[in-house]
């Protein structure tokens, strides 16, 4: 398992796609993965993909995506990226990722060039103790190694610290709260491209917000849990940020019903909010059954 540096290498990696046409671009898999490739990597390569075809001066500020179809880890994705239009300070792609000649997400992504205007940002929480004050997931659940699931089996580029427990406690030990809170960066050094830190960001985007649906309920994840599948996913982003320095994300759960639960999460750096996201995902109850997915 790798962690730390490694970790991050081995994401930049993944994050570093082969153009193999105008347009077209190949997106390694990680050395060791699920079975199913994690969300937040497809829609991070999708954005470097958009990434690549957009003028210079022109930072993403939006992505709205869609999964549909679960991705086979052991196989190489292929993302095709359709200019949509290059005006005087926007520009708008869409990038579609195939495997075995299926979708298996698609995605819209904006980039702007800046311009001066109005400013306004809501305040961060002053309630949140520090990340040093928290202890990284791995340590949260010593007590409890099978619940690390998927956590203890594949690289670890994101240092994630919960407040107050998280969807990986055991049954029966998460107390429901309306807003769930953690620490999270690149557990090491990025590049400086800005690109890759909102590529970075996006992945980390995935790790936890559809747990908020969870912890509305005080519920987990694995058995006598529940699973989850991202349906969609939409980023927005505000300000200037680096993804390997921490990063609060505030995420809450506003509705859920008819098997899916929706999920809203701010992320703030140094005081400002720095970025949005929304997500709707699908839960299943799952039965009380030995080890976790």
């Amino acid at each position: 398992m790798l962690v730390g540096q490694d970790a991050v290498d081995s994401l930049l990696g993944v994050l570093d796609l082969e153009e193999i046409d105008k347009g077209l671009f190949r997106g390694p898999q990680p050395e060791v993965g699920l079975q199913r490739v994690f969300g937040g990597q497809v829609a991070g390569q999708a954005l470097v993909a958009a990434g690549r075809t957009v003028p210079g001066d022109r930072r993403v500020h939006s992505l709205h995506g869609y999964f549909v179809r679960p991705g086979d880890s052991s196989k190489p994705i292929v993302y095709q990226v359709e200019n949509i239009r290059d005006g005087r300070s926007f520009s708008v792609r869409r990038t579609v990722a195939l495997q075995g000649g299926q979708t298996i997400f698609f995605m819209s992504a904006s980039f702007h060039t800046g311009e001066s205007g109005l400013e306004h940002a809501d305040p961060v929480p002053n309630d949140m103790p520090g990340p040093e004050e928290i202890p990284p997931l791995s340590e949260q659940l010593q007590s409890h190694p099978d619940r690390l699931g998927i956590w203890a089996r594949v690289p670890r580029p994101i240092d994630v610290r919960y407040e107050g427990g998280s969807g990986f406690s055991a049954s029966g030990e998460r107390p429901a709260r309306e807003h769930q809170r953690v620490w999270l960066k690149a557990d090491g050094k990025l590049p400086d491209d800005p690109l890759i830190h909102v590529c970075v960001l996006t992945y980390a985007s995935d790790l936890t917000l559809l747990d908020s649906v969870l912890a509305r309920h005080g519920e987990v994840w694995g058995p006598g849990g529940y699973l989850g599948t991202s349906l969609d996913h939409a980023l927005w982003f505000h300000r200037p940020f680096r993804a390997d320095e921490w990063i609060l994300y505030d995420s809450t759960s506003p509705t859920a019903d008819l098997g899916r639960g929706l999920a809203q999460g701010r992320f703030y750096q140094d005081g400002a909010h720095i970025a949005s996201a929304m997500q709707e995902g699908l839960l299943r109850q799952t039965p009380e059954t030995p080890g976790v997915p």
